[in-house]
């Protein structure tokens, strides 16, 4: 059988199984056998019960911590290539470990970039992934990156809505590229949070720029990680006069107490999509599954076709 003819196989990686689930069924094709074996001291080992000579895998895992759910991901990537698999696509809807992108202060390491060469030297040869923290991260690969944005989901469903005086508000200065790509789009004003942090996850203090009362907001992040953010936030927008305030985060990882925030705060609604597994059903949080999204751009990946109409931003 000629090599170009062969079926794409797709792998999951443990945490991320429901979600490749839903990509595999849109895609078309049942997922791959592979197994993990587990020694009681913890390391683990994956194994592909089946042939993958010659042919394009997908391996499907976000890289959220903790750190196994990255390691098995680099284990696989290994696998498959000492298995002479022809093309290894990392399909990574949440690359974790995104935020220590540069050296914010001496002496720290630059993450990102240090798991961007364990991608590649595990054997990746190429990785699609969505709403990366920044941008540049696809300049610490040497392979293809299909970098997909988040917006081509939610921009449907901020239509549907049907919200009167629309306003996209980033959360702070970093997010406000986004920002003004969902304001372009959807032909509405935007503003922005300006925050300060005195460490990683406690905000100091927050002031607002731009004019939003009698405005329904919509604020614009790519992730949401303890919620501290977006609830101080929506709380400060309320205050200076917004009718409502609703959130959409690309990445939901909900740590911490997350949820009381959430649940405290002036938050009407909070969208966010699957790429993250475990999110815990809550009256204000709406899911919308990345599923089909990932599965229309593998599809075109494999069949060498242009992925230009999945991007909005």
């Amino acid at each position: 059988m000629s090599l170009a003819i062969l079926k794409p196989k797709i792998f999951n990686c443990t945490n991320s199984l429901d979600l490749a689930k839903k990509i595999s069924n849109s895609f078309g094709e049942d997922l791959g056998n592979v197994i993990i074996s587990r020694f009681s001291d913890g390391e683990f080992q994956p194994s592909f019960e089946e042939s993958i000579r010659g042919t394009r895998i997908f391996i499907i895992g976000s890289t959220n911590p903790s750190p196994e759910n990255l390691m098995e991901m680099l284990l696989m990537l290994d696998a498959a290539k000492r298995a002479s698999a022809r093309h290894i696509t990392a399909v990574i809807p949440y690359f974790g470990w995104a935020r220590q992108d540069r050296k914010d202060k001496p002496r720290v390491p630059i993450a990102a970039k240090m798991i961007a060469k364990m991608i590649e030297t595990a054997g990746a040869t190429r990785l699609i992934t969505m709403d990366l923290h920044a941008d540049q991260i696809q300049g610490f690969f040497q392979i293809p990156v299909d970098h997909l944005y988040a917006s081509t989901i939610f921009i449907p469903y901020i239509l549907e809505l049907k919200l009167d005086n629309l306003c996209i508000a980033s959360p702070d200065m970093g997010g406000s590229k986004r920002a003004y790509a969902y304001s372009k789009n959807l032909s509405c004003d935007v503003v922005v949070c300006y925050k300060q942090r005195s460490k990683a996850n406690v905000i100091s203090h927050m002031e607002l720029i731009g004019e939003v009362k009698g405005k329904n907001i919509i604020l614009v992040d790519d992730m949401v990680d303890t919620a501290g953010t977006l609830s101080k936030a929506a709380d400060l927008l309320i205050e200076r006069g917004a009718i409502s305030v609703r959130a959409i985060c690309t990445h939901a990882i909900l740590s911490g107490d997350a949820y009381a925030k959430i649940e405290a705060s002036n938050l009407e609604e909070l969208i966010v999509t699957d790429s993250v597994p475990n999110i815990k059903p809550h009256s204000k949080i709406k899911v919308l599954s990345c599923a089909d999204l990932f599965a229309d751009v593998m599809s075109k990946v494999h069949n060498n076709k242009s992925i230009s109409s999945n991007f909005i931003m």
